[in-house]
């Protein structure tokens, strides 16, 4: 495949064969995530595209390589510098956006360190496990979540394997190592059951602008009991509404803490707010039941949006100047888990829902809420979507994801 490469290369001029070549291999790396954007599922083509993708990536010349993890990176995580709008500092979203296209060219760029596709295939592979800044969401397993191939850590070797053999079998076998990918193939992930329950998975639509004023709280509240109110007659057994739909601290809004409390004797009630702790404050889940209540405190947050991934001496600089104190929440030491109606559910608030360390020790359920009008309008609602069908698929679990803006529904 190399040669095949290079053949066309020295037909071209070199730069402009390199960023062709980069460009094509960013938007097959990146074509699965937007053909679900826009409401297509074709399991075949997010196949043909990933197993291209990552060929690509193991032959292109150098240059390339940069060029390809780059708009990755664009492609990928544009958005994220949107959230900056609403710590009062917009102006730096221009600045994160091309400063993730870095961060994904170098992460990429190692693969250019080396010509040698064997190196290359080991080098992608331990790239799998890394997480630059501790943040998750670039798998390249997750191009085919959902395709023919499998997406556990022995599926994408085995494919990585066959892909880099090509460049070594001498002619006429030389794509003989192609037929390995068959052992690749999975069409009976786990079994992902529903739970024995009647949920009611409420997605709200409240911007991110509008979320934390004051003439707001009125109306998000009459939302807010008006859905459970419709759940209860609708004959529901659980309710659950996004992260931070209550947007205050709920220890300090007994008139609230109070009426959910009456509402959870007839049905029950999972809800994202805010917690205060002396000068410590959470993100949280309440889960009202019978009269009673349990706290989840989140267990892993976004770096630079909920916490700074910075050595000490930094952290508290940029958190002031940056986000004025806002990325300082504290965090629980382990997962929570709630029985509701004698059925286990493991929280899970946002972020943690595309994390492997929610869906260990077998979990079955997992509730999710998410806030993603931070991050208004992108793809990344439809991201985490495939992160969260991911872990779901790994793990033979069912995710029931409550969203703002977008995302809401059972994951499978």
């Amino acid at each position: 495949m190399r040669e095949e490469i290079q053949n066309i290369r020295s037909n071209y001029n070199e730069k402009l064969f390199d960023l062709t070549c980069g460009i094509i291999a960013a938007l097959l790396f990146s074509a699965f995530l937007y053909l679900e954007h826009f409401g297509i599922t074709l399991k075949f083509l997010n196949t043909l595209f990933g197993l291209f993708a990552i060929a690509l990536l193991l032959y292109i010349p150098k240059r390339a390589v940069l060029v390809a993890g780059f708009f990755i990176g664009l492609l990928w995580f544009y958005w994220i510098g949107y959230s900056f709008e609403y710590n009062g500092v917009g102006y730096l979203t221009p600045l994160v956006t091309f400063g993730f296209a870095l961060i994904y060219m170098l992460f990429f760029g190692v693969l250019a360190l080396t010509k040698d596709v064997a190196l290359r295939a080991l080098l992608l592979f331990g790239l799998s496990f890394f997480e630059p800044m501790d943040f998750n969401w670039m798998q390249p397993e997750l191009l085919f979540v959902d395709s023919f191939i499998g997406i556990q850590k022995l599926d994408f070797a085995l494919l990585l394997l066959s892909l880099s053999l090509v460049a070594y079998v001498p002619k006429p076998y030389k794509y003989v190592p192609l037929a390995l990918l068959l052992v690749t193939l999975d069409f009976t992930p786990p079994l992902q059951k529903d739970a024995p329950l009647k949920i009611k998975l409420i997605s709200t639509d409240i911007k991110q602008e509008k979320k934390w004023q004051q003439e707001s709280l009125q109306p998000t509240l009459q939302l807010i009991f008006g859905e459970i109110n419709k759940a209860i007659d609708d004959g529901y057994d659980v309710v659950v509404l996004p992260e931070s739909v209550f947007p205050f601290y709920m220890n300090k809004a007994p008139a609230v803490l109070g009426k959910l409390q009456e509402l959870s004797y007839e049905i029950s009630i999972v809800a994202g707010t805010l917690l205060k702790e002396e000068e410590h404050h959470y993100n949280v889940t309440y889960m009202f039941e019978g009269g009673a209540y349990q706290i989840a405190k989140k267990m892993i947050l976004v770096p630079f949006g909920e916490y700074i991934p910075l050595p000490e001496f930094a952290k508290g600089f940029v958190n002031e100047f940056f986000f004025g104190g806002a990325s300082d929440f504290k965090t629980a030491d382990k997962p929570t888990d709630f029985i509701i109606k004698g059925v286990k559910f493991r929280n899970a608030i946002c972020y943690e829902a595309t994390c492997k360390e929610i869906y260990e020790e077998g979990v079955e359920y997992v509730l999710a809420t998410s806030n993603n009008a931070w991050f208004y309008p992108s793809i990344e609602p439809t991201l985490q979507k495939l992160l969260i069908r991911f872990y779901a698929r790994k793990n033979g679990t069912t995710v029931y994801h409550a969203a703002n803006w977008k995302g809401s529904g059972v994951v499978k």
